[in-house]
């Protein structure tokens, strides 16, 4: 699962960077792998599950309507020489607006998916920010940066392990901040896998025209 995060904390390092009479060398500065941070909570964990439960559901409900319209399909195709082209033009058309409407049904189970990624993991997330933000300012640094925003750091100065245990200790409930900003949580589990083009049952020829 790959996070937008470390954006917020760049921002943050840049802006220190840009600030004038500011001395670089002389701030204090510790970073935090913030997708791990919220996701390796004890909430964080059962957001996680939640979601891939979900996921899973929605997925398994796609591919069976799609395995439903691949049969019905190749149903079609072998009653063309049975059914009348007038029955056989009206399943034709029906199998379309299925198909189009398993489309739409795709786009709306992954709007639901990122619905439900945001109740469950913005409350984690938020938490977290503020037991950094506690922690920064109890042990005087002057800039928390996300791990992946640098190429190195040593590993003293990774407080990731300390926010989750703080988290789980109960530290979320003494770090709450009702004026913090809200952050953007991590991302969803992934994105469903859209159905698989199917090409359509072949519809009856038009009968040609009787000359006169």
């Amino acid at each position: 699962m790959k996070s937008r995060l470390f954006s917020v904390f760049g921002v943050w390092l840049l802006s220190l960077l840009a600030l004038p009479g500011i001395a670089f060398a002389q701030a204090k500065i510790a970073v935090v792998d913030t997708e791990r941070a919220v996701m390796e909570t004890e909430d964080g964990l059962r957001a996680q599950a939640m979601l891939k439960k979900l996921f899973d559901s929605k997925q398994k409900e796609l591919d069976k309507k799609q395995d439903e319209l691949l049969k019905e399909r190749d149903d079609i195709e072998k009653q063309r020489d049975v059914l009348s082209k007038g029955a056989l033009a009206k399943r034709a058309d029906k199998w379309q607006r299925e198909m189009m409407q398993l489309q739409t049904v795709f786009v709306e189970y992954n709007k639901d998916i990122q619905k439900k990624q945001g109740e469950l993991t913005q409350p984690v997330f938020q938490k977290t920010m503020n037991i950094i933000r506690r922690l920064a300012t109890q042990e005087g640094f002057d800039v928390v940066v996300d791990k992946k925003a640098v190429p190195y750091v040593r590993s003293d100065l990774d407080l990731t392990d300390r926010v989750i245990t703080m988290y789980n200790s109960g530290g979320a409930a003494d770090a709450a901040d009702p004026k913090a900003a809200p952050g953007a949580p991590p991302k969803a589990p992934g994105t469903l896998t859209p159905p698989k083009p199917i090409a359509p049952p072949v519809a009856p020829t038009p009968a040609a025209a009787s000359p006169k």
